[in-house]
């Protein structure tokens, strides 16, 4: 697969989009300004979360389980607050995902069952100019991906049992865009939708009530994209790394 180069313009708002991530809230801090304005551009959007982020949180006395079913109906909320109706978890541990071929499996399912004209995943890269972006889970769940996208969501003779058992043709993904990733090549302005993009991320209680000022990290980060993407002073952007995959 081979990158974009860095001044690819505006892709436009896609039919259909799938968005992988590894935890909840994962989605609404990175890329949810973009998914906002593409949904009301008419975009169809589906949110698949790896895990339920059980080991996330901040009180110690809330059991697990309860963190897990806090942060999936946290996550449902928030995305209904973006416009995404269609949110799909896939229950695996917080803290310990591997790309393992069960989590292929289960991404190339989602992936032949949604049939999204572009797919946003978290990049397997590390990205150490941010500590938020060293948890190991993205990795994992972005070489996951990467893997289900391409080859396998295309390729009738990977994971055959979900062509002869469940009927789930095969799909090839037009567009695949990383996020979190160290080489963006891509910025989304969102400075229109920055306040809702910041009210659907409040809706993460459990993650965020503890900052101080939610607003002005947000504004400080996607600040520092769109300066990188050459906006004008005072836009905000989201960052992407786009890759072809045919």
């Amino acid at each position: 697969m081979d990158e974009f180069k860095a001044d690819s313009p505006d892709r436009g708002a896609p039919e259909s989009l799938l968005v992988v991530a590894a935890h909840p809230d994962d989605i609404e801090f990175c890329v949810s300004g973009t998914v906002m304005q593409w949904i009301a551009r008419g975009t169809r959007a589906t949110y698949c979360i790896v895990t339920d982020g059980d080991a996330g949180g901040y009180d110690e006395r809330l059991p697990r389980q309860a963190m897990a079913d806090l942060r999936r109906a946290e996550q449902v909320h928030s995305a209904k607050l973006s416009g995404v109706h269609d949110v799909r978890f896939l229950g695996y541990p917080d803290s310990f995902v591997e790309p393992s071929v069960e989590l292929r499996r289960d991404l190339c399912r989602v992936i032949r069952q949604a049939r999204p004209t572009r797919v946003i995943i978290p990049s397997p890269e590390i990205n150490w100019a941010r500590v938020a972006d060293l948890h190991p889970d993205h990795r994992a769940v972005g070489d996951a991906a990467l893997r289900a996208v391409y080859p396998e969501a295309r390729n009738p003779f990977a994971h055959p049992e979900l062509l002869k058992d469940e009927g789930l043709e095969p799909w090839i993904v037009p567009e695949l865009w990383l996020m979190t990733g160290p080489r963006p090549n891509q910025y989304v302005d969102v400075t229109a939708v920055f306040d809702r993009k910041v009210d659907a991320l409040r809706i993460h209680t459990s993650q965020t009530a503890h900052f101080d000022d939610l607003a002005s990290l947000l504004r400080d980060w996607l600040t520092e994209h769109a300066r990188a993407g050459g906006l004008p002073p005072g836009r905000l952007a989201e960052a992407f790394q786009i890759v072809k995959t045919d």
